[in-house]
């Protein structure tokens, strides 16, 4: 299939920046999701004000980051997604995706395989190599990147007396592995900064 038109590049690839007064912060999106979503809309123009945001994150789930993690979607019982999508403007916790290893001689170690948007992999393993030198981050016997053209791996030895679960936590608590992605919609609309909802894009894109 084409698709007869340029590319919805705000939504796909995202947008940050910083003016006067005012900073946007778009995610990035799946493409086919994003498509997906416009036919709707297309094919449900002449009742578009009906159309709700439950409706579209049928088609799209939620951001799509190039680094992978995880996204918390809820915050108790409130939909960060649906509220964000809703009004432009909103945030979610986003997480390392991390698991723990079984080693020899009853040791276990930490392998992170997905990092949170934007975050730098460097500085993620200067950051958690300070933590344990300082001693601020326990249990920590060895560092190390094994990341290849396969995929990301860092590795974290864990020391045979510490809890490996202990550690994972503290180096959530500690380190830029959770973070708090903060979206803000904000775009040019006939040369004029507006605050857009996920469906007051997607119509904008049409138009």
């Amino acid at each position: 299939s084409v698709l007869p038109a340029a590319l919805p590049n705000l939504l796909v690839n995202g947008a940050s920046g910083i003016a006067v007064g005012m900073t946007t912060n778009v995610p990035p999106h799946n493409l086919n999701e994003v498509c997906d979503a416009l036919a709707f809309v297309l094919d449900n123009y002449d009742r578009i004000d009906e159309l709700t945001v439950e409706d579209l994150t049928v088609y799209i789930k939620g951001p799509d980051f190039p680094t992978g993690g995880i996204l918390y979607r809820y915050n108790g019982d409130e939909d960060m997604v649906i509220k964000a999508y809703a009004s432009g403007r909103g945030h979610f916790r986003v997480q390392a995706r991390a698991h723990i290893e079984e080693m020899s001689r009853n040791r276990n170690r930490i392998v992170v395989t997905e990092l949170p948007y934007q975050l730098n992999k460097t500085n993620l393993i200067e950051r958690i190599a300070d933590l344990a030198r300082d001693g601020k981050l326990e249990g920590v016997t060895d560092l190390r990147d094994e990341s290849d053209r396969t995929g990301m791996r860092i590795v974290i030895e864990i020391s045979r007396t510490a809890d490996p679960r202990a550690v994972l936590s503290d180096l959530y608590k500690l380190t830029p592995m959770q973070q708090t992605f903060g979206m803000i919609m904000l775009a040019l609309v006939d040369g004029e900064p507006r605050m857009l909802s996920l469906k007051r894009v997607l119509q904008h894109y049409i138009e």
